[in-house]
């Protein structure tokens, strides 16, 4: 494998320097490994053939034959395209190239036979494919592959129009295999005798060149579970080590300030949830060992209360805490709420953000230097290099995963002694991720809202229906509540039918021309957006425009109705997230979901799925099925410390669960992969961690 690690990708026949460059630039493609390790996303059977007739609006890559009767240049300059008329007998279709023009035009015989390759997409009522792969009959034999399976590859637009297709990765795989007899392996023999893997070289041959599918799944199945084991590996053995060796504050005392509180000012009695996870942190925090806990709670189940808890337990046995939030906004929600529970019982606790002036940071500073001031709230102002505090005891972090790893692991060093760690998020996750990346936490979950809260009504609309929800507005305007109205856009796209926060401003403003309309989006200056936000959190304005900006922190307890536009083009946990913005209050709170009434069938579920439960988990368990890649794994996975080429959190459940108990099965019998058997256990992990910063132990 070393060899293939330092083998440079344009020594490789076929690539050379200048499409090397590219892979370099586009994919990370460096070497003849990382080339092997680009594995195919999908898979095409090659000996299907669709028809444009049959087409449909959301297929995927597919395969057409057929013949140009036409082909043009159009358009001029940087809009220079070249459009051939295609068909199949079936029906006709577009073939537009926006790149290479002169050469496919020489290279394409009107009249001769092609297969095609590419997504079908429906332009101004006519079928077309955008820079397809294109082959004949004698490339595909030659090829080898009619009757079997190709691997579709990842490949950005910027590749594909400079010619590279799948046939052309299969092809450099296939070249540089015939040159490997064999691969050295990364898996102890007993671990691929205990789980009946293929041996390395043939699954990756397999995934690249599959033969047929039960070959296919047998290869992926055991890279995937590779990937999975040393994550799970990696995970487990420093969770275990920090929490063998990493010593805490022993937080020993329960005096003024948490009995104070839990006495006189507690704003609402604790749900048995509640007082189950103030429980766990007391065990915690006693233990003599750093904590390191995540608080799972559903919007609105009262995670704040409980992190303040924890941080009066801090200032009860002489220590400081923190609480950073990922925006100015959520920052400043969290410290208005804790400094008007708070500042009655003598707590100093300040704000810091990139918008704190001079002469307030200079105090914030002292104060937090002699130990005057007991709680800082702030963004990510919290951890510069100056901000110093005397005795930093807990640090709270809420919407971690908006936080790299390396901003968090700045935290751990305000304190000789490393605070506790206390992770709080409203996005409910899944236990596969849950325990995959935040693998070197506890968990702890709220899973109860507090008395008085009504579950939101949500509700799907269609255009035909815009007039009667409108009349509902108007009914909870009257009735003296406010609304949220959320855009997609901020301004109007015409190559996107979608609505625009600019247009519905307008619209908004002439439809209720006797209330006050504010707005907010994400290209605002932060002055600008605190104003507007300010006017609708005082209850002076009565409706917010806004993009997703409002997503998290903003907390307007009259606020009774939730409008989103367009709501199809979101995802199912930014749905949720929104919906959580209404329903604060104890009066009973609406979300109306518009939409096309033209939409996939599976868009159409996750809206019906809105309707149906306000369970935040039940609809993290569901985006994750029906979505799969997508935005909770990127979100999830930019914080591993490994990286999956083919392991997917969201779809690879079960592999996860078989690689997580062999993981701890090995920890149990050898805790320092020392013995002779784990020795290329040992390897592979040091190779990892040679290669990138080893974030695995901070919270």
């Amino acid at each position: 494998m070393n060899r293939l690690r330092n083998t440079d990708i344009k020594f490789l026949r076929g690539i050379g320097p200048k499409r090397a460059e590219l892979l370099k630039k586009h994919l990370g493609i460096a070497t003849y490994y990382d080339l092997l390790h680009h594995y195919p996303s999908s898979y095409v059977d090659r000996s299907t053939i669709h028809r444009i007739a049959s087409f449909t609006g959301d297929m995927p890559q597919v395969q057409v034959k057929g013949r140009f009767f036409s082909m043009t240049v159009q358009g001029e300059g940087a809009k220079t395209r070249l459009v051939g008329l295609f068909t199949d007998g079936s029906g006709q279709m577009e073939v537009v190239w926006f790149n290479r023009i002169k050469y496919v035009r020489d290279a394409i015989v009107q009249g001769q036979e092609y297969i095609l390759f590419g997504k079908p997409s429906l332009f101004n009522s006519r079928w077309s494919m955008v820079h397809p792969e294109i082959e004949t009959e004698a490339t595909i034999q030659a090829d080898g592959s009619r009757d079997g399976f190709r691997g579709i590859y990842p490949i950005p637009e910027q590749l594909r129009t400079r010619g590279f297709t799948a046939r052309s990765f299969s092809l450099s795989v296939r070249e540089m295999l015939s040159h490997i007899p064999q691969l050295d392996e990364t898996l102890p023999p007993w671990v691929i005798r205990r789980m009946n893997l293929l041996d390395l070289r043939s699954a990756i041959g397999a995934v690249h060149n599959t033969p047929d599918m039960a070959t296919l799944d047998r290869a992926r199945f055991r890279l995937k579970f590779e990937e999975l084991f040393y994550l799970q590996l990696d995970i487990l053995r420093y969770s275990r080590r920090r929490k063998d060796t990493t010593p805490g504050f022993i937080f020993s005392r329960i005096g003024y300030y948490f009995n104070t509180f839990y006495s006189q000012f507690l704003p609402f009695p604790l749900t048995e949830a509640q007082k189950r996870v103030v429980r766990e942190v007391r065990t915690d925090v006693g233990s003599g060992r750093q904590m390191n806990r995540l608080i799972q709670g559903d919007v609105g189940s009262g995670k704040t209360i409980v992190a303040l808890l924890c941080m009066l337990m801090a200032l009860d046995n002489g220590t400081q805490a923190c609480l950073m939030a990922p925006t100015e906004i959520l920052a400043t929600q969290h410290y208005e709420s804790l400094r008007a529970l708070v500042a009655p019982m003598g707590v100093n606790i300040k704000l810091l953000t990139g918008s704190t002036p001079v002469k307030a940071r200079r105090e914030i500073h002292d104060g937090l230097l002699d130990g005057s001031l007991h709680i800082l709230v702030g963004t990510h102002a919290v951890i510069e290099d100056k901000v110093a505090f005397k005795n930093l005891g807990l640090a709270v972090i809420d919407e971690q995963h908006r936080f790299g790893v390396a901003q968090r692991a700045r935290l751990w060093r305000k304190n000789i002694v490393a605070p506790h760690v206390l992770v709080m998020t409203a996005t409910p996750i899944p236990r596969t991720l849950a325990m995959t990346v935040y693998g070197d936490l506890d968990v702890s979950v709220i899973d109860e809202l507090p008395p008085g809260r009504k579950p939101v009504k949500t509700m799907l609309r269609y255009e035909e229906d815009r007039f009667a929800t409108l009349s509902g507005v108007g009914r909870q305007l009257r009735q003296g509540r406010q609304v949220y109205i959320v855009y997609p856009l901020v301004k109007e796209n015409e190559k996107l039918e979608l609505k625009s926060l600019e247009e519905g401003y307008e619209n908004i403003r002439e439809t209720f021309r006797d209330y006050k309309v504010a707005y907010v989006h994400g290209q605002m200056k932060p002055a600008e957006k605190d104003y507007q936000m300010q006017l609708f959190a005082s209850g002076e304005a009565h409706i917010l425009v806004a993009t997703t900006v409002i997503e998290v922190g903003v907390n307007v307890p009259n606020a009774t109705t939730m409008i989103i536009e367009n709501a199809e083009r979101f995802g199912l946990s930014q749905l949720h997230q929104l919906r959580g913005r209404v329903g604060r209050g104890g009066e009973q709170s609406f979300c109306i979901l518009m939409s096309k009434r033209k939409i996939a069938s599976t868009t159409r579920r996750r809206l019906e799925l809105m309707t149906e439960t306000t369970d935040g988990f039940v609809i993290a368990e569901a985006d994750m099925h029906m979505r799969g890649p997508g935005d909770i794994e990127g979100t999830m996975q930019s914080g591993l410390a490994f990286d999956l080429h083919i392991a997917n959190l969201t779809t690879d459940s079960q592999i996860l669960n078989l690689a997580r108990d062999l993981a701890s099965e090995t920890l149990d019998a050898d805790p320092t992969l020392s013995a002779p058997d784990n020795a290329i256990l040992r390897a592979e992990l040091s190779r990892q961690h040679n290669r990138l910063v080893d974030w695995s132990r901070i919270s």
